[in-house]
């Protein structure tokens, strides 16, 4: 199992430039099709949606670089007019509104998990992958996400915001960091090559 998993990766780095923005399209297109997966609560309007998984799932299977330039052109070919923002939206009006700040945060959380996947092989299992997928959903995707919807309701207090921008989607997004984490662990090789760093123990990072 562990070849067939190291001969893809193998194959992923060493892949032509071509392949390589094919294979960033089609995790934006999948980016796009979790977004319609959605759920609108009445009192904020950030949408539930399954966006976080396919983010995170691009940056375990595209690695560094590659992943985070998905989610790149997920969010600029969404500005620029696609409709594959939540509810079909698309187009520059889109960043005015309240739910920019988490696209960015794809943007940036993405680069970081491929980046330490892709380095350390110390991350590719379960019990480390985890702390890291919840640093950069509670932190990165979300802390960008309620600094865009502070300017968006500049008169909202700390709890106004937390309620509006982060509690109602916490148990949907521990799930899914729960299965990626479980899916990276399965999909990801163990060995190192290509000048990632392996680990002396199981789960040491550096």
């Amino acid at each position: 199992m562990d070849f067939v998993r190291s001969k893809f990766f193998r194959w992923r780095y060493e892949a032509e430039f071509e392949q390589k923005l094919l294979l960033a399209l089609a995790f934006a297109m999948i980016t796009g099709l979790c977004a319609q997966i959605r759920l609108y609560l009445p009192w904020t309007p950030v949408p539930i949606t399954m966006q976080t998984f396919a983010v995170f799932l691009s940056a375990l299977v595209l690695g560094k670089h590659w992943g985070g330039i998905s989610q790149t052109l997920y969010v600029s070919l969404g500005f620029a007019g696609i409709p594959w923002f939540a509810g079909f939206k698309g187009g520059i009006a889109v960043l005015s509104g309240a739910t920019a700040g988490y696209l960015f945060g794809f943007i940036v959380s993405a680069f970081f998990i491929g980046h330490l996947v892709d380095r350390y092989v110390g991350v590719r299992f379960f019990l480390t992958l985890l702390p890291i997928l919840l640093f950069a959903n509670f932190v990165m995707i979300y802390g960008l996400g309620l600094l865009w919807l502070s300017l968006i309701f500049p008169n909202a207090g700390i709890s106004e915001l937390l309620m509006i921008g982060a509690v109602p989607f916490i148990p949907g997004d521990l799930t899914k960091i729960l299965i990626v984490s479980a899916v990276g662990k399965v999909i990801m090789p163990k060995i190192a090559f290509n000048g990632e760093v392996d680990a002396d123990r199981r789960y040491r990072l550096f």
